[in-house]
């Protein structure tokens, strides 16, 4: 196989697009991609500071080496929550993603939560009682509490996460088989800023995982290989294995279903009948974030029960 540009051996052939290229003009054109996304979907300007979510995973320190070899000005934020594993996991993806910022000389933020909030991860869990035995469900609510915290009170303007195509397809593979009309609604490239909450983007949601372990490959990007322990046997997993079935019979098959589906939703053609609106957001009396409850935020409800003697 030759690369498209050069005629030199490929590195990598990417049978969706009928593209294959070398190392040297593939770790040109994920950059190139990404500036198209970005202008594409309107995610944000050269002038506008970027605060982007890194966990020592490939997608996300990939992302945070593309915008700034792009020129943007973007930091990095590192949450500890507390997950070990086998391999200590929290403490090897602080490891790498620490020694990616000190060698290209970027800046970042790391916020323990064991330290700001009294527990790790599944601590919280166990004592809030939440996510049935896995703490995802806390971890999830966790992360967007302090991302949009750390956004907010640092003046970022846009919070970059490292969801990849196979992660965006997995999402709504789920969503329609659910027909989750509310989440079907707001899934896309950008969800836009409300009063309190940072604009949230996504630019890698075009690629597939397989381009972003290539480039993390070709640019000599160390990252965490090991998923986090308790991902193992959920749905998100499971649909992808599904979807990756499709993709080897029918490669494309994937973007082509995310992409439909955007324009399907920009046309207003998802065959929902009603539009699902924000609701109505008021400041949490005790972190100042938006919440729709009429007390505390879900988070700070769940901080409040963590530190009642057990």
């Amino acid at each position: 196989m030759k690369c498209r540009k050069c005629g030199g051996k490929a590195s990598i052939n990417m049978r969706q697009h009928r593209l294959a290229l070398c190392k040297e003009h593939y770790i040109e054109w994920v950059p190139e991609q990404t500036e198209r996304f970005i202008k594409k979907y309107g995610m944000f300007t050269q002038s506008e500071k970027i605060l982007v979510a890194v966990s020592g995973g490939k997608d996300s320190l990939a992302l945070w080496d593309i915008l700034n070899r792009l020129g943007y000005h973007a930091d990095g934020l590192y949450l500890g929550l507390g997950i070990d594993g086998g391999i200590n996991y929290s403490h090897e993806s602080q490891r790498l993603t620490e020694k990616f910022a000190n060698k290209n000389n970027l800046i970042l933020h790391v916020v323990d939560i064991e330290k700001e909030y009294g527990q790790p991860i599944p601590v919280l869990s166990e004592i809030s009682h939440r996510g049935h035995g896995k703490p995802c469900a806390v971890c999830g609510l966790t992360k967007r509490h302090e991302m949009n915290r750390i956004a907010r009170d640092l003046g970022y303007a846009v919070l970059a996460t490292g969801h990849n195509l196979d992660d965006e397809a997995a999402v709504l593979f789920g969503n329609t088989l659910n027909w989750a009309s509310e989440y079907l609604l707001r899934q896309g490239p950008v969800l836009p800023e409300s009063e309190g909450l940072a604009r949230k983007v996504k630019p890698l949601c075009r690629f597939y995982e397989r381009e972003m372990t290539a480039y993390c490959l070709s640019r000599g990007i160390e990252y965490i290989y090991e998923e986090c322990p308790f991902a193992e046997g959920s749905q998100s997993i499971y649909y992808k294995e599904l979807l990756n079935q499709l993709e080897t019979t029918r490669p494309g098959a994937k973007l082509t279903f995310y992409l439909r589906f955007l324009e399907a939703r920009k046309s207003g053609n998802l065959f929902i009948e009603h539009e699902v609106g924000r609701a109505h957001l008021h400041p949490c009396p005790k972190c100042g974030q938006p919440t729709s409850t009429s007390d505390l935020c879900s988070f700070c409800r769940m901080i409040e029960k963590a530190n009642v003697p057990v």
